[in-house]
């Protein structure tokens, strides 16, 4: 396969926690939590989210997470500060997912317009991370809709757990495409066209609408990975970083 200097070259999937949570019935469910980097050919840094913030507490009634790293502990791992990330793409502001976003304020910030209206109106479902992913320091980049953020990385919008959600394809020369799901399928089991919404979810009909828009990338794009973004047990099966997928 013939790849540009620009492209994905490695994908590092940077494992934040993981826990095992009550799923009801006596049952438990392996939980996890991530954040993505990009390493391209030309030598940038484009990161996929940013996690928990250090000043938001889980609420009392859930475990506590088996393994525990934020993301800045991530990056000094594989050699690089937060003033080395080129780009970060935002999917949603959900306190797990922008807690660290004004650790990066060299960074382009890409976000779904909808989504970085919605938020900024003042939503209290993104209160909690505001003073991170909405400082003033930041820069932001506005999409409408799916969009090529350079050869072999595409953003597709993918509302129904929040307006505005964006899942992520990276193109590897050898592994192939990849899909991260982020929230629009947080578990493998849920990557059915009539699934039923999550109480954190906001819109059914949009969620079941995203989730066949993926099924049908996954077709026609043959993707030969997807990483669910929140499927602990799926998480335990993948490479995590300091490995990638190349």
């Amino acid at each position: 396969m013939t790849t540009l200097p620009a492209a994905p070259q490695k994908l590092y999937l940077l494992q934040l926690s993981a826990s095992t949570v009550p799923a009801g019935a006596g049952r438990t469910l392996e939980m996890a939590s991530g954040c993505y980097l990009i390493e391209t050919g030309d030598g940038k840094h484009i990161l996929i989210d940013s996690g928990l913030p250090a000043d938001v507490q889980m609420p009392v009634d859930m475990p506590p997470a088996r393994e525990k790293k934020d993301v800045i502990e991530h990056l000094a791992a594989l050699g690089l500060r937060p003033d080395d990330i080129d780009m970060l793409i935002c999917t949603h502001f959900d306190v797990d997912h922008a807690g660290y976003h004004d650790v990066f304020p060299k960074a382009e910030f890409i976000v779904q317009r909808a989504h970085y209206e919605l938020a900024r109106s003042g939503h209290p479902r993104f209160a909690a991370a505001r003073a991170h992913w909405d400082h003033p320091v930041l820069h932001y980049r506005l999409l409408d809709g799916d969009s090529e953020l350079l050869p072999g990385l595409t953003v597709f919008e993918t509302s129904g757990h929040t307006t505005g959600h964006q899942s992520v394809l990276v193109r590897l020369p050898q592994t192939g495409p990849v899909l991260l799901a982020i929230d629009a399928v947080m578990m493998q089991h849920l990557f059915t066209p009539e699934r039923v919404a999550w109480p954190m979810d906001e819109n059914e009909e949009q969620l079941r609408a995203s989730t066949r828009k993926l099924l049908a990338l996954v077709e026609r794009e043959q993707v030969a990975l997807i990483v669910f973004g929140h499927d602990g047990a799926q998480w335990q099966t993948l490479k995590k970083a300091p490995q990638y997928y190349g």
